[in-house]
């Protein structure tokens, strides 16, 4: 059954176009990822209530009644609810679940309506719709789409009690909340969720509501949906309704052939860290040696360093009056994310975007005095080998003038919107270089994007110890990267 629903799934995936992709927020799973999804859920022996919302054509469901039809999940009988919106879909799905409907005890129900609004309805006892009855079981992939502050959905969403940006922690979060005590729900989500202020809320919903079992971490970000041509960082999440928070399992691969698992176990302490206000969700990709983590050593915030973090404040296409493309009379230097490889180079010719900005009274609030000062891109691209990448600006490299832009897909350190002594942004910058850090990072992170709330929120060395790491620095030139990892490792353990 499963290598059908794969051939309809492909041809589906190909047929459909990029724009109706975007409205539903629509991709199909993947039947490997299907089935590792679906052998995830402990075995149980009572009655079976699952929900499959957004069920597509039926991946999840099928994988889930496969395991159940081998015999390796026992229950007596499986009542499921499948809700998909998209009408295009309803005849290919009903065609995957009638190949189990001869079993007298499966019982099926398609619901060809918004899920969102049914389980409101259910969840908030509107009279007019038919409550669901809570489930034991969830398997989900749900749409991922930015919904607005004044929709329908988020309107709806807050009448039972939950805030988010996006469809699919709606969706996961009405699953938890439609879920019976010891429900299990699996749902492969975007990593966006385990981080950022956005998703603050949803990260206290499941905290607060359900128990963290197993995480599932692929380590290639555009292999998971490539029939798609989806560049997402997933992960794929195991939670208990009502459960009692104990040890994470954590696993990974490399991608959804899941050919290199490997597995382990976390204490919930090193997932979501006891004093932090944010929440966040850490996913240790591998048991390596961290310490980074753990360290007295590290311990302390931006603020108390009498550090600051911001983005660029130099939005060019806001400024192009003020622009130039090279060094001109009245002009100082706007610096990009190009001109950084392995330090500063400006100006660079023939570069796309341009090298200078005018300086006057229009722009003077936008720049900052030339000085030292610790800068770290925003992006990463597609697979690169660091997420964090930490650069210099030496005041010496620019010829004389007073001022400084920086263009806002940088962030920079700074104190007050002055440099950093030398010492201190030079220590500041190997430390963020470092392997411990940049693994430290990707935890919690599934962003290529590195916000500067993601560094304010980071755990720094004490001013001191980041002054003697760049005193350090500027002793011995430019350190290779195992010499900046093994001078922080003298410093954490």
């Amino acid at each position: 059954m499963l290598e059908t629903v794969k051939d309809k799934r492909l041809q589906l995936s190909k047929a459909t176009g990029a724009e109706k992709k975007s409205r539903f927020g629509q991709f199909f799973t993947p039947e490997r990822t299907a089935e590792f999804m679906a052998n995830l859920f402990p075995d149980a022996t009572e009655r079976c209530r699952l929900l499959d919302a957004g069920a597509g054509i039926g991946s999840l469901s099928a994988a889930f009644l496969e395991r159940w039809r081998k015999g390796s999940l026992h229950f007596q009988r499986v009542e499921m609810d499948a809700f998909e919106l998209d009408r295009a879909l309803i005849g290919h799905l009903s065609q995957t679940l009638d190949t189990y409907r001869g079993r007298t005890e499966f019982l099926c129900n398609i619901h060809e309506e918004d899920f969102i609004h049914a389980a409101v309805a259910s969840l908030s006892g509107n009279l007019f719709s038919k409550p669901l009855e809570f489930y034991t079981h969830a398997i989900l992939n749900p749409p991922y789409k930015k919904i607005n502050s004044d929709s329908a959905y988020r309107l709806a969403l807050r009448r039972v009690g939950i805030e988010t940006v996006n469809l699919y922690p709606a969706f996961v979060a009405l699953a938890i909340a439609l879920a019976a005590s010891g429900g299990q729900i699996v749902a492969i989500i975007p990593r966006s969720f385990c981080n950022g202020p956005y998703y603050r809320p949803f990260r206290e919903f499941i905290l607060a509501k359900a128990a963290i079992r197993h995480i599932h971490l692929f380590e290639s970000r555009n292999k998971t949906f490539k029939d798609d041509d989806v560049l997402q960082e997933n992960i794929i999440i195991r939670l208990e309704r009502g459960g009692r928070q104990g040890r994470v399992t954590i696993t990974t691969s490399t991608d959804d052939s899941f050919k290199d698992i490997a597995c382990h176990e976390r204490p919930f302490n090193q997932i979501v860290f006891p004093d932090d206000p944010e929440r966040f969700i850490h996913v240790p990709a591998l048991p390596k040696k961290n310490n980074v983590n753990i360290s007295q050593a590290v311990r302390y915030r931006l603020a108390d360093l009498e550090i600051e973090v911001s983005t660029g404040p130099v939005v060019d296409y806001r400024m192009r009056e003020y622009l130039r493309d090279m060094p001109a009379p009245g002009a100082v230097p706007l610096l990009y994310p190009g001109h950084f490889r392995d330090g500063v180079t400006w100006p660079i010719k023939g570069m796309k975007k341009p090298n200078a900005i005018l300086l006057n009274k229009e722009t003077q609030k936008w720049l900052y005095p030339k000085g030292f000062y610790c800068v770290v891109r925003r992006f990463s691209s597609k697979e690169e080998k660091r997420r964090i990448v930490a650069n210099v600006v030496e005041p010496y490299v620019f010829d004389d003038v007073s001022m400084l832009g920086f263009e806002n897909h940088l962030n920079l350190f700074h104190n007050e919107k002055r440099g950093l002594p030398e010492a201190l942004a030079k220590g500041l910058t190997a430390y963020l270089n470092s392997t411990v850090v940049d693994e430290n990072f990707r935890c919690f992170s599934g962003h290529t994007q590195v916000n500067a709330t993601d560094l304010r929120l980071m755990k720094y060395p004490s001013r001191d110890a980041l002054i003697r790491i760049g005193e350090w620095t500027m002793r011995h030139g430019m350190p290779a990267q195992d010499q900046i990892d093994a001078r922080l490792e003298t410093l954490i353990e």
